[in-house]
């Protein structure tokens, strides 16, 4: 797969923190590796900057985010020179025509950006159009979460689709683009020895966690009307949950992956009225310690409303009616001010029905497969061995295969540094389709109304814990218990 050269890339927030933390320094690996043909990549802001202010922002964002035996010199320079600034409110529909004067008049390979909330995606598209600056080669990327309910992702999705066509929009969930998630779908589709047994016949439950050290930060103005639900629970635990129960698609193409994600989707169990209070929890952090420091309650934290009933967490038991999967509960849960910064699936698979072995436990271990995408990429099989000596003991032994192992040749790309190349190249296959969001949304809709509805508060968790006593009584009455000893 390659970029059709030339290209240009014009990045709407080009200077928030989203393009600063991770687009550029993703977009620097790209040059570094050779993988940026000619082109330009535009910063849109509304801030009126000089290009020396310009560029020494952008590599302070690259060598604050790059590790340091990747900064040479030559390509540092070579992406600066890619880079330009460029002041526009992307509300004033005039300010469009400026920005044709700018780019190519030629229909080359061009990619818009949509690094902002999704309230502005529709003012971008129409002064796009209006300008001229849609052609048959353009593509637009979409940031979660697109909308903020299913009436609102459907009205976003309605506009953005009068100006681009379906094949031209990509919405963008970065932790596809994790090397891990990729490799979940070549073990289970490339092992007889996985996908015999990725089913209901010798699974017990999957979990799958999402979960954040840090607080809300500076977010509170954009966290306080999407909360935990909205933020990671309807876009990322909803595709990892579609990336692990997925059927082998026909062929290794991007409609044939997708529909077979959909399919999920539409298999997902709802969860409404006082079955959400059974099979869902939702949690806000109160004051606690976070890294070894004392740090305040979500209610205290600036911007937030001393009242305020978002969740910063939310856990969930979640059903897939299909043949596959009958009878598998998937334990689903995210968080801010949780113990550790982690995200991970486990695969727990039923104990055997009898051991004839001596063993450090009462019960028979059952084994274990764990997908951990953050903070370090690593995939590990929990297995029970002998006890080296005399006697026929067993103990528990761990197979790991680390992306970032000597074993492996070159580096581990990042998830947005793989995501925009995909983009860039005209490869959806990692992107979300129309129906895709709307069938998630469609799930979610509902507990967030009967939460709207409802006068009760989140239960509240001491910040540095694994959240909410209602959390682990989700799957404790269920005698699970969450993965939490890593």
């Amino acid at each position: 797969m390659h970029i059709d050269a030339p290209f240009e890339l014009v990045l709407f927030g080009g200077l928030g923190d989203l393009a600063l933390r991770k687009l550029m320094p993703a977009l620097f690996l790209l040059e570094r590796d050779g993988r940026l043909p000619d082109g330009a990549i535009y910063a849109v802001t509304r801030r009126d900057m000089e290009r020396n202010e310009f560029v020494s922002k952008i590599e302070s964002s690259v060598k604050s985010h790059v590790p340091s035996n990747y900064l040479e010199k030559e390509p540092l320079d070579r992406f600066l020179n890619k880079v330009h600034c460029l002041t526009h409110d992307v509300n004033d529909h005039e300010g469009y025509k400026n920005l044709s004067k700018t780019l190519s008049s030629e229909d080359i390979n061009r990619l818009y950006y949509m690094a902002t909330g999704s309230d502005l995606y529709t003012p971008v598209c129409k002064g796009l159009h209006d300008a001229g600056l849609i052609k048959s080669h353009s593509k637009i990327v979409l940031e979660k979460p697109i909308g903020h309910d299913l009436d609102t992702a459907q009205a976003i999705n309605e506009t953005v689709a009068e100006y681009f066509k379906e094949q031209q929009i990509y919405r963008i969930d970065h932790y596809l683009g994790k090397e891990t998630v990729q490799n979940l779908m070549v073990l289970r589709f490339a092992n007889s020895l996985f996908e015999s047994q990725w089913n209901q016949n010798y699974i017990d439950h999957i979990q799958i966690t999402i979960s954040e050290q840090l607080g809300v930060e500076q977010r509170a103005g954009f966290y306080e009307h999407v909360g935990a639900m909205r933020d990671m629970f309807q876009n990322h635990l909803l595709q990892l949950l579609c990336i692990t129960a997925m059927e082998p698609p026909a062929k290794l193409e991007p409609d044939a992956v997708r529909d077979e994600k959909v399919k999920v989707l539409k298999a997902l169990k709802p969860i409404t009225g006082t079955a959400i209070n059974e099979n869902v929890v939702r949690g806000q952090y109160d004051s606690g310690v976070a890294e070894g420091k004392p740090v305040p309650r979500y209610r205290d934290e600036p911007g937030v409303h001393h009242k305020s009933l978002t969740e910063t967490f939310i856990s969930a038991k979640v059903e897939i009616d299909n043949w596959r999967w009958a009878g598998v509960p998937f334990y689903l849960r995210t968080g801010k001010r949780l113990a550790e910064r982690a995200c991970e699936i486990v695969v727990q698979f039923k104990k055997i029905p009898h051991s004839i072995f001596s063993m450090q436990h009462k019960e028979p271990m059952a084994n274990k497969l764990i997908f951990r995408l953050q903070p370090n990429e690593d995939i590990r099989l929990q297995l029970c061995e002998k006890k080296v000596g005399s006697g026929m003991k067993i103990r528990p032994t761990t197979l790991s295969l680390n992306p970032e192992s000597d074993q492996m040749e070159g580096r581990v790309p990042e998830a947005y540094e793989r995501l925009l190349f995909d983009a860039l190249a005209g490869n959806p296959t990692l992107f979300l389709r129309d129906d895709e969001l709307m069938q998630a949304w469609d799930w979610v809709d509902p507990i967030l109304a009967y939460w709207a509805e409802s006068d009760s508060a989140p239960e509240s968790y001491t910040a540095g814990s694994w959240g909410p006593a209602a959390s682990t009584l989700l799957m404790a009455k269920d005698g699970r218990l969450w993965n939490e000893n890593n």
